[in-house]
């Protein structure tokens, strides 16, 4: 199991879309280019939100979980 240094975790549980996907955006922003961004929700929505975010602003989702209604997103900064 390889382990991903986290430069920084946004906690986003209890918030509904699209406050996930804002807070990481806000949070990216101040990160330099490959570092690891951790984000928590509680928003099953943010599976698809993540995703598609990914997708559109280029950086890299390395990992998604689930946990007791948890979702943890892993995100590289491009």
């Amino acid at each position: 199991m390889t382990l991903t240094k986290i430069d920084q975790l946004v906690d986003a549980r209890g918030l509904a879309c699209p406050m996930p996907i804002v807070k990481a955006a806000q949070a990216m922003k101040g990160l330099a280019s490959g570092q690891v961004l951790e984000v928590l929700a509680t928003d099953a929505g943010a599976v698809r939100d993540f995703q598609a975010w990914s997708r559109s602003t280029g950086n890299l989702l390395i990992e998604m979980t689930e946990e007791a209604g948890t979702y943890r997103f892993l995100l590289q900064r491009k």
